[in-house]
């Protein structure tokens, strides 16, 4: 497999074994945690179409979630297009916060703050060149 690739597999996997003893804790599918820490670190998107559209989540698996979470009353108003986290959703996104600020900081071990920033600078370079062929006209 392309080690980009298989990089990018390591991640989520990673990442989705890190997060198993938390989602167990809340009783949570990782697939609800994803979205309410969607929703808690972006609240600029509000739509269950941003967690589709951004996050790639399945639109399917997006309502089937954000439908359980309305009925356990955790993020927010189902009957409207927005969606929000209540104060019920809070200590949930904290201690998914405190896991991913622990999962990043695994992740950089070993690394100086210079390969941090440079790091930090090559992804910030290449989401503008993404953007820059986002923009274009390919047709």
């Amino acid at each position: 497999m392309n080690s980009r690739l298989e990089t990018v597999k390591k991640f989520t996997l990673a990442y989705r074994k890190m997060c198993k003893p938390l989602c167990k804790e809340l009783e949570l599918p990782q697939t609800a945690l994803d979205i309410l820490l969607f929703l808690g670190n972006n609240p600029a998107y509000r739509t269950a179409r941003d967690i589709v559209e951004i996050r790639r989540i399945k639109a399917n698996l997006v309502s089937v979630h954000v439908d359980r979470l309305v009925r356990e009353g955790v993020p927010g108003d189902r009957r409207k297009t927005q969606l929000r986290c209540t104060d019920k959703a809070q200590p949930v996104i904290a201690k998914g916060r405190q896991l991913q600020e622990y999962f990043f900081d695994r992740l950089y071990n070993g690394m100086d703050q210079k390969e941090r920033d440079a790091l930090s600078g090559a992804l910030h370079r290449i989401e503008e060149n993404l953007d820059a062929i986002l923009e274009e006209d390919y047709n």
